[in-house]
Order: structure tokens, then sequence, then C-alpha cells
């Protein structure tokens, strides 16, 4: 009998490879990425302190406001949580960060999200 992995685990399995290599700081923190069947959420981490610089995601108020009016794919919805992100790092005086797409393919909603946060004029 075929055992088949599911794609959860697949999926921790690639975060996992990925996070070894990968870590922020203060300096250059880490861009987390977690998305959902409906939302996107991304977070500026500096893992050398274990602390949680900034944090967006579609249930923001600004960007809930945002999508409430305009009807919106879940695509460009992850263009603008990655362009009010890189708005916030940007005030905060962060410049360059390390992203971390966190297990998922490079693809749709995480590539959206990281053009977003290039066009807010972050580095990576």
């Amino acid at each position: 009998m075929i055992k088949k992995t599911s794609r959860k685990i697949k999926n921790k399995k690639r975060h996992s490879r990925i996070r070894r290599k990968l870590s922020g700081s203060a300096d250059i923190p880490r861009v987390c990425v977690f998305k959902s069947a409906r939302h996107i959420q991304a977070q500026v981490i500096d893992d050398e302190n274990s602390t949680t610089l900034l944090h967006a995601s579609t249930l923001t108020a600004e960007i809930k406001e945002k999508l409430g009016s305009e009807k919106l794919t879940k695509v460009e919805s992850a263009n603008l949580v990655g362009k009010h992100l890189g708005e916030l790092s940007k005030s905060k005086g962060i410049k360059k960060v390390r992203f971390d797409r966190g297990g998922y393919p490079y693809h749709g909603r995480v590539k959206s999200l990281a053009d977003g946060l290039r066009e807010a004029g972050l580095d990576f």
C-alpha cells in the first residue's frame, strides 16, 4: 500500500529546510509569510530577540477598509498587503529584509506580496 504524504507535512518540511538557512536580525529582519484559503499575513521578525516588529494581513483595519470598497482578487489583495507592510517598515527605518516564503511556492499570492514589498522600496 502506498502512503501519501499530506500537503501540510510537505509544506512543513520545506519551511524547516528554508529556516535552517535563513534568519533575521535587528539590522536585516525576516519577512515571514502565511497564507490560508482566504487571507494572507506577513510579519517582520527579528529572530535574535525573538520579536515581531511589524505585522500586516488582509484582516488589518486599513487594508480591510480598502478591500471592502473595491472588489479585488486574492492576488491583488496580497499585493496591497505587501505595499502596506513595506510602507510601515520604511517608516520604522527598515530598508532591507530577508524574504521567508514559508514553504509556499514563489508563485501567485506569495510572489504578489513580494512584488508589493519591492514596490514600497524594500530590498531583498
